[in-house]
């Protein structure tokens, strides 16, 4: 099982190509970053983490400019969003930004996705709450038609264009890795529909569910879990569930902050792998 990070880069904490270089140097196998365009100030829809939402929700870097550091600054770390919100997002836009860093990178990003949780968030960039599941379909569809034509059309519900060009196409064949995020009762139903892997939470229920997800699919499916504890126990749970990689989020910070995180993370690790 391979082991990862993720992070909240803030503009006033570790700069992104600075944390992923020092995880890189200690051995990790990815990072993801997290993405949020804005925080309402209104706060009426309720932090699923329960009590105050933290600070680091609307201080992060544009999720695209974090990113390119952290690819410039590395040469052999996975770089991936943990998750991007694509129902906040042009897709033609997105297509371009994702396959960009794909190509610049060498074929090492990671496209976490999600529909987000934030309702006041989603309706300031024009989307409804309620259609946001089949917003995010025919978004992520419409992305791996430019990713994979050369002269791409889409037409759906939310999505139409007809014969565009857009290059460069991805590095990875025939597209980034799309891990879909969430942990809902549908969740899995998104994953079977336009996934290359499930992207959840970590939660005790996840390795029943996996294999739900294996007895359903018709194809290969990767899952990787993130907001995975330091508990060598857990680990090894979820290696027996056939979870691809593993990964927990760093606090944004000062170096000796993150690294104090990372210390209880690599230890968890070695405790694991020494099993």
């Amino acid at each position: 099982m391979e082991f990862g990070v993720g992070y909240f880069p803030t503009h006033d904490a570790m700069r992104p190509g600075e944390v992923a270089r020092r995880v890189e140097e200690r051995g990790q196998d990815a990072i993801f970053f997290a993405e949020h365009t804005h925080i309402p100030a209104s706060r009426e829809t309720v932090y699923p983490g329960g009590g105050q939402l933290p600070r680091k929700y609307w201080h992060t870097y544009d999720l695209f400019v974090a990113l390119t550091a952290a690819a410039a600054a590395t040469s052999r770390l996975r770089v991936g969003s943990g998750i991007c919100l694509v129902t906040e997002r042009d897709p033609i836009v997105t297509a371009k930004e994702v396959a960009s860093i794909d190509h610049l990178s060498g074929g090492r990003f990671e496209f976490g996705v999600g529909a987000g949780w934030n309702r006041e968030e989603m309706a300031n960039h024009g989307t409804d709450p309620r259609t946001r599941m089949r917003l995010m379909s025919d978004r992520v569809r419409a992305m791996q038609a430019i990713w994979t034509q050369d002269e791409a059309s889409y037409s759906s519900e939310f999505v139409k264009f007809d014969r565009i060009w857009s290059w460069p196409k991805p590095a990875q064949k025939p597209w980034p890795p799309v891990l879909v995020g969430g942990e809902g009762p549908t969740v899995l139903d998104r994953v079977l529909a336009y996934g290359d892997g499930w992207f959840p939470n970590y939660s005790a229920s996840v390795p029943g569910r996996i294999a739900e997800l294996r007895a359903r699919a018709d194809r290969p499916l990767q899952v990787q879990v993130i907001t995975a504890p330091a508990d060598p126990r857990v680990l090894e749970q979820l290696a027996e569930a056939g979870v691809h990689r593993a990964s927990t989020w760093l606090p944004s910070g000062p170096w000796s902050v993150v690294e104090a995180k990372l210390i209880r993370w690599e230890s968890a690790i070695a405790e694991f792998n020494g099993r």
